[in-house]
Order: C-alpha cells, then sequence, then structure tokens
C-alpha cells in the first residue's frame, strides 16, 4: 500500500461488530492496578456502542495507513482530554488515532473514537481551527448522531454495520470501486436517515462544540473562521472537494448560525500555545513532505509560522540529513528558551535515539522523566534504547506504560521484545499475541497465545499460563464476533 493511499469518501465512517480486550497484568502488578475489560467505565446502555468503536478500531489498524508519531499523538490526547469534560459526553472514554494521509479530513466512531489525517493540521494553520474540528466531532459523539440515525433500521443496523465496514476496508486497503460497490450496496437501508438528519445533525455537533471550546478557554469563534477556509476551499476545488466536506457540508445557513453563536459566547480562561501548535503542524508537514522535508520548512516560514516552531522543524531536517550535533545543539537552545515545551527535551532524546546513540537517549529521556514521570512519548524513547543496553529496564518500563495505556500497540510491540530478551518467553508471546489482536489480527493472535502456552510451560510459569488461558477465551470470543463481516 502506498505510503498516502487516497480513501474513498466516507470510509473513515464505518463501524464494526463487538469485540473486548483486557490488560495483562505482569509480574509485579497487583489485582488492583489491573484496568477493567472494554466498556467497564461506560454505562450498560452504550455498552455495545463502545465496543463496536473499539472492534472498529482494530480492524481500522489492520487495514489502513497510520500515523505513527507519539509526540504528535500526545498533543491530540492532551487536547481531547482538555475538550471532553465538556462536551456532554459523560463517562465516555475517549481515544484516538492518526491517519498516514495527507487530504483534509477528521472523523467520530460511536463509542469513543475519533481519527484525524494528518492533512487535517496540514490545512488548520493555527490550534483554534484544528480544536474547532476535534470539538465538532466530540459534538457528534456526545450526541449519539451515528446510533440515533440508524435507529429507524434496527432490523438491518448491524448487518449493514458489518458490511458497510467490510467495503470501506477493502477499498482502504486498494480494493477500489469493488470495495465502494459493497459497502454502498449495505448501506441501502442507513442512507434515507442519514440524509434526513444531516444537516440537523452537524448543527447539533456545532452547537455542542463551540461550548466545549468557549468553557476550554479556546476562541469559539475559530470554528467559524474555519468554516470560512472550508468554504473558499470547496470552491476552488470544485467537484471533488476533501472528504470532510462530503461528510461535513458547511452551508451558508450553519456558517451564519455558528457565528451568531460565538459572538453571544463568554469564553473561560484563555488556553492554547500556537508555538506547541506549530510545531506539531511541522511534525505533520515533514510526514506529508517525507521524501523532500525542506517543503515542511520553506511552508512554514511562507506561512509565518511561530519562529521557534520554524527553528525546530530545522532541527528535526537536520537531524534527517546526519547534521546530529546541530539539530541537538538546537533543540536544547529551544528547552532553554521554552522550559514549558516538554516535547522540545522529549524531541532531543528522540533525535538521539534515531541516531542510534542509545547512551545519550537513555540519558536524556531519564532526565526528562524524572521532572515528567509519564510522558508516554519519551518513555517509550527510553524503553526503545534500553533494550539495546539493558532488557530488563525496558521490560519494567514497558509494563508500566502497558499498564497506562493498554490500547497502545508500541507498547505492547516493544514489551513483546523486551520480555524476550530478558527472558520471560511465556509474557513475550503474550505481549505479542496482545499487539496482534490491537491490530485486528484475531487468528494470528490466537496462534501466538499457542506459542505463548508453551514457552510458559517450559518456564513453569504458572501465573503466565493462568493469564493465557483467561485470554484465549477473550481471543476466541472476538474472533466469533469478527465472523460477521
Amino acid at each position: 500500500m502506498p505510503r498516502f493511499s487516497k480513501a474513498p469518501a466516507g470510509w473513515t465512517r464505518a463501524l464494526a461488530l463487538a469485540c473486548t480486550t483486557l490488560l495483562i497484568p505482569l509480574p509485579g502488578l497487583s489485582n488492583e492496578q489491573t484496568l477493567p475489560s472494554l466498556g467497564g467505565g461506560y454505562s450498560s446502555a452504550n455498552d455495545e456502542e463502545y465496543r463496536l468503536g473499539r472492534a472498529w478500531l482494530r480492524q481500522f489498524r489492520a487495514h489502513a495507513p497510520q500515523w505513527q508519531d507519539p509526540i504528535a499523538h500526545d498533543y491530540l490526547t492532551g487536547l481531547i482530554e482538555r475538550l471532553s469534560p465538556h462536551s456532554q459526553l459523560g463517562d465516555l472514554d475517549v481515544t484516538s488515532v492518526m491517519v498516514d494521509n495527507r487530504t483534509l479530513n477528521a472523523f467520530a466512531v460511536p463509542g469513543g473514537v475519533v481519527g484525524i489525517n494528518a492533512g487535517l493540521f496540514a490545512f488548520a494553520e493555527d490550534e483554534g481551527a484544528f480544536v474547532s474540528v476535534i470539538a465538532h466531532e466530540l459534538g457528534h459523539l456526545a450526541q449519539r448522531h451515528y446510533a440515533r440515525s440508524s435507529e429507524r433500521a434496527e432490523q438491518t443496523q448491524l448487518p449493514a454495520m458489518a458490511g458497510m465496514l467490510a467495503g470501506m476496508l477493502i477499498a482502504a486497503g486498494g480494493g477500489g470501486n469493488a470495495g465502494i460497490a459493497a459497502a454502498m450496496g449495505s448501506q441501502a437501508a442507513l442512507i434515507q436517515d442519514q440524509l434526513t438528519y444531516s444537516r440537523r445533525y452537524e448543527q447539533e455537533a456545532d452547537r455542542v462544540g463551540l461550548q466545549a471550546m468557549a468553557d476550554a478557554g479556546y476562541n469559539p469563534e475559530a470554528m467559524a473562521s474555519m468554516f470560512r477556509s472550508l468554504q473558499r476551499m470547496a470552491s476552488l476545488q470544485g467537484g471533488t472537494p476533501p472528504e470532510f466536506l462530503l461528510t461535513h457540508p458547511v452551508s451558508e445557513s450553519r456558517l451564519s448560525d455558528t457565528q451568531s453563536r460565538a459572538a453571544q459566547m463568554d469564553v473561560a480562561t484563555g488556553y492554547g500555545s500556537d508555538t506547541l501548535y506549530d510545531m506539531i503542524r511541522g511534525r505533520a508537514l515533514l510526514q506529508i513532505h517525507e521524501q523532500s522535508p525542506e517543503q515542511a520548512v520553506s511552508r512554514m516560514a511562507r506561512e509565518n509560522a511561530d519562529d521557534t516552531a520554524q527553528r525546530y522543524v530545522s532541527a528535526l531536517v537536520d537531524a534527517k540529513n546526519g547534521q546530529v550535533d546541530t539539530a541537538l545543539q538546537t533543540l536544547d537552545q529551544l528547552a532553554d528558551e521554552q522550559p514549558d515545551l516538554t516535547m522540545l527535551p522529549g524531541s532531543a532524546a528522540e533525535v538521539a535515539l534515531q541516531a542510534r546513540r542509545y547512551d545519550e537517549a537513555i540519558r536524556r529521556s531519564q532526565q526528562l522523566l524524572r521532572l515528567i514521570p509519564n510522558y508516554l512519548p519519551v518513555q517509550l524513547v527510553l524503553a526503545e534504547a534500553q533494550l539495546q543496553r539493558d532488557p530488563d529496564a525496558a521490560y519494567d518500563v514497558l509494563r508500566d506504560v502497558t499498564a497506562q495505556h493498554p490500547e497502545n500497540p508500541q507498547g505492547f510491540n516493544l514489551l513483546a521484545e523486551a520480555a524476550g530478551r530478558s527472558g520471560r518467553n511465556g509474557w513475550g508471546h503474550l505481549a505479542r499475541a496482545e499487539y496482534l489482536q490491537l491490530t485486528g489480527r484475531i487468528d494470528s493472535g490466537i496462534r501466538q497465545l499457542d506459542i505463548a502456552e508453551d514457552a510458559a510451560e517450559r518456564e513453569n510459569d504458572q501465573q503466565a499460563l493462568a493469564r493465557i488461558e483467561r485470554r484465549r477465551e477473550d481471543f476466541m470470543d472476538y474472533r466469533d464476533a469478527l465472523e460477521a463481516f
């Protein structure tokens, strides 16, 4: 699959059937530290919707090109965490995913999954514009629009959802028109309701999003500004607008309503950092222009990005070009100038790791984690560097990471390697099985459990054996559910 595959309009709206996942209780962790099964923190009335979303996410990971950037993902997670308490979500736990695609798009999947394309950063030139899109998607989740649009098609809802997912994922994986045809056929029972309520739902999501922005300290007028930019984009692109506009049409009445409501809102104490946003945006532009990173530098200069962000991106380009000492010197200078921006020393540790300066990466990571103990991007850098020096230490870090972030495939992938290198083969293969099920490869995960069981028997690890048996039951249930696809 090409790095920036072109997915058909609407494929990221697809839904899936149910699955569950449980966290591995690693040696040294008490039962109280083991997180509950999927859906444990969500009301029973919406449990199935929550499970649908997590099942969809696993299939998404198996078939769609993802943007793997822990620093950018940490920013997105933090933004969602700031907006969520003001977004009428109740106790819904929201997770996010980033798509390796240069086109403008964002989406929300029932049960609490929010996704963005790298291209959203490229289009949204300031933080307010970016936040307005995320707030709008959270509004869709809060109002349960997809469930509501399907209520009048209850008898066909699950098969339609399953068929929609299958068709869209085929198309996302390169199946082209065949995938679109399969999806459209299964969507037929739902399309009329979706069209009927689309305008109302968009307005509801706008209103929830506007209020969330104001309450979280963001200027809600940024949403109206974003809509105007989208209208200009639509007029320039004519008959081929981006997917986001196909699923989120912007009308004059919608824009007028947004402007009017935003103007009447009181904004909480101001929040946000254009410097931080511009730095994250720079990382997205580097991903989009991976083959010619200098284009990211020139675009940021052309668009008058924050000076710190321009120097930051230039440093990352220096590192890519082999000028590691120059890059680290610049990042250290920026960190001294901007001590509140954790991602600056975090990026320096990342640069050291990518240059295979493992001892320096460990030193820099440990220094930062003493100040910010749970900063996930640097925890992952530290663990990956320690794999080359001290697998036992890496294992200790990664069992904490997977305990805190049970939906993070990278954590389990590294944990599998650390466990294997430190002589914990049963737990290593179990961690590999978890990685496989998190990325939608349940059959491979089940086979990996067999390997884990053999290894644990050889090691006479009764705790691992008991855990493997429990997980086997969960995995088999998951496989049965996925057969509906």
